[in-house]
């Protein structure tokens, strides 16, 4: 069975449900991750969704913030909910697609922005999650399992546009980037992006704050898809979706793809 799979960081699907339903038409993923959906899951948009065949939802939502939604053309259920970190927020749901595959969708705190947990609350619950994150995989072996999602951490120096000017801004901190690699390796996933994209810089979010985010090119790759080691050597035609980023009242997240051959 082959079937392709996107995340994005949507920044409100209720807001953006225009977008959310030109990408499934225009370029139909079998199994769309969203996260920072910003909605109670019954408030989430579903009968758009479900004309274009994504029939299939498992969520974790909360008014306003945060939310994770996973929506499938590919028969699923839910998988469980993890609170890593003891936030209460909605920041992970898994689901089981009827092939057998469990997908983790992830939103991760943004950290704030001062790298410094004495002085930035958010920034210690960023490292809190990741650390809980990979003791739960450390725990929970993945096998044919999927994670994507905004991590909120570009871990190479091909990932940022300027790696030594961003070594101290939240995102690109050693501090995050070992704990990321951490979480990686306790699962041993397979970051599935780089795997096939191995040269170059490579970004999927662009700051609101830029004039002209295109041309500026200021970005930073936060949003990631990993696969377990049993399943590594399935996926291809990974690719982001940059163009998706200068659409109509945009998120400033462009949606990552990838293809899987189970």
């Amino acid at each position: 069975m082959s079937f392709t799979l996107a995340t994005w960081n949507i920044n409100s699907v209720r807001l953006r449900e225009p977008i959310v339903l030109k990408l499934m038409e225009e370029h139909a993923p079998d199994v769309l991750c969203l996260q920072e959906c910003k909605s109670p899951v019954d408030k989430i948009p579903m009968d758009g969704f479900r004309a274009l065949g994504y029939e299939h939802m498992v969520a974790s939502g909360q008014k306003g913030y945060n939310g994770v939604a996973i929506l499938s053309k590919i028969p699923m259920e839910e998988a469980g909910m993890q609170d890593f970190a003891s936030l209460g927020h909605a920041r992970h749901v898994a689901g089981r697609l009827e092939n057998g595959v469990t997908v983790h969708n992830v939103y991760a705190p943004a950290g704030g922005d001062v790298a410094d947990r004495e002085v930035n609350e958010k920034f210690g619950q960023k490292l809190d999650f990741f650390a809980e994150m990979r003791d739960y995989f450390n725990a929970n072996r993945p096998e044919k399992s999927i994670l994507v999602g905004d991590l909120n951490i570009a871990p190479g120096e091909d990932d940022v546009w300027d790696h030594k000017k961003l070594l101290k801004v939240v995102s690109h901190t050693p501090v995050e980037v070992e704990l990321f690699e951490d979480v990686r390796n306790s699962g041993g996933w397979h970051d599935v992006t780089r795997g096939d994209i191995t040269e170059g810089k490579l970004y999927s979010w662009w700051s609101y704050r830029a004039k002209d985010w295109d041309t500026a090119d200021k970005g930073r790759r936060l949003d990631h898809i990993w696969a377990s080691d049993d399943i590594k050597n399935t996926h291809h035609s990974s690719r982001v979706l940059r163009d998706v980023r200068g659409w109509e009242k945009p998120s400033d997240h462009a949606p990552v793809f990838a293809t899987f051959d189970l």
